[in-house]
């Protein structure tokens, strides 16, 4: 019973955060009790300055504040009441898949029928600091991909640290792009353009397994999308100290989430946890790049991005300068993080298209 009267009373604050983020940007910014948020030469979006307000005077707990189990419970009930109304495409199917040591839940969205053939297939891994996340708190964003980007988009739940840790969601990871790559014509997709990508964790599964297959001389993916990557935790770069407290992901998360997936030592000369390190960038996929103006995450993600195309990789950057960490899964509450979603498939689905050259 506690935990479907808390559950009304999240649906009821989404209802009301749903209203206030419509109002004038002006009035956003009043209601939040602070004078416009700016640091690092950026202005923090109207929408999500009143939202973590809101967060805050609620006294929402942080990732790691809790126990991992707890932790994901808290994540996956914030995913579905901000996830707001589901978005239509032509079928979502779930199934099991072969993975290293155990079947690997999927999640297959199938976009409505194109005139010009199969549409791309998008391996998508989501994001959580490898410790927290599942299907549902993407469904979301993955829903906004295929049908703003007209791709099939293949959801991979893989295993989480710290029961599982470090390497085994590259394993798992890794499983899945091949599996796609042989059954994406029975998907319904192009076999000859199988991308990856993710959010966060997610995106540092991306880059990593396009760096795999590189080294391994297996076929590269044909793009990745790398959605606020989580890239290098070698150093300390700018933004972790930008944007430490405040901003919904935090300092102490990102620790957090370290420890449980590669343990107190870390993995400070490992690509395979670090992609940013890895060498040899010549052949590996062309890539969208997205950061959030108020992430800690966002320096990584745009040298990274740099690096690519020093390498000469076909790189394109797109940073939402008012956004922070984690917009993807604001898509039901904020308009402003909706719109920046369907901006990533559209550029996805433009990058990806015969036309363009990639493949």
């Amino acid at each position: 019973m506690a935990e479907a009267a808390a559950t009304l009373v999240e649906r009821l604050e989404h209802r009301l955060a749903r209203v206030l983020l419509r109002l004038p940007p002006a009035l956003q910014v009043r209601l939040s009790g602070e004078p416009p948020v700016r640091r690092d030469g950026l202005q923090l979006h109207p929408e999500l300055q009143l939202l973590l307000s809101i967060r805050k005077r609620r006294g929402k707990p942080g990732l790691s504040d809790l126990a991992p189990v707890e932790s994901r419970r808290h994540a996956r009930r914030e995913s579905m009441v901000h996830a707001g109304e589901s978005v239509p495409v032509a079928a979502v199917r779930d199934f099991f898949m072969n993975g290293p040591e155990a079947p690997l839940k999927a999640r297959h969205y199938a976009p409505f029928a194109q005139a010009d053939g199969p549409a791309p297939l998008l391996v998508f891994f989501h994001g959580g600091g490898f410790v927290v996340g599942d299907l549902d708190t993407h469904d979301s964003v993955c829903r906004l991909l295929c049908r703003h980007g007209n791709l099939h988009v293949l959801s991979v739940e893989y295993r989480l640290a710290p029961e599982h840790p470090f390497p085994a969601a590259v394993h798992d990871a890794h499983a899945a792009f091949v599996w796609a790559r042989m059954n994406a014509a029975t998907l319904g997709a192009d076999p000859s353009r199988v991308a990856v990508g993710g959010d966060s964790a997610g995106g540092n599964l991306a880059a990593v397994i396009s760096q795999r297959a590189l080294d391994k001389g297996e076929p590269v993916p044909t793009f990745q999308l790398l959605l606020y990557p989580a890239l290098d935790r070698t150093v300390e770069w700018p933004s972790m100290s930008h944007f430490a407290e405040g901003f919904f992901l935090t300092r102490a998360d990102i620790g957090w989430f370290q420890r449980h997936y590669v343990g107190e030592a870390g993995a400070p000369g490992e690509p395979l946890a670090n992609p940013f390190l890895a060498t040899g960038r010549a052949k590996l996929p062309p890539a969208l790049v997205v950061t959030a103006g108020f992430d800690p995450l966002r320096d990584e993600g745009e040298a990274y991005a740099e690096a690519l195309r020093c390498a000469g990789i076909r790189v394109e950057l797109k940073r939402f300068d008012g956004l922070i960490h984690g917009f993807a899964n604001m898509v039901g509450v904020s308009p402003a993080c909706r719109t920046a979603v369907i901006d990533i498939a559209t550029r996805t689905r433009r990058l990806l298209a015969k036309s363009e050259g990639l493949v």
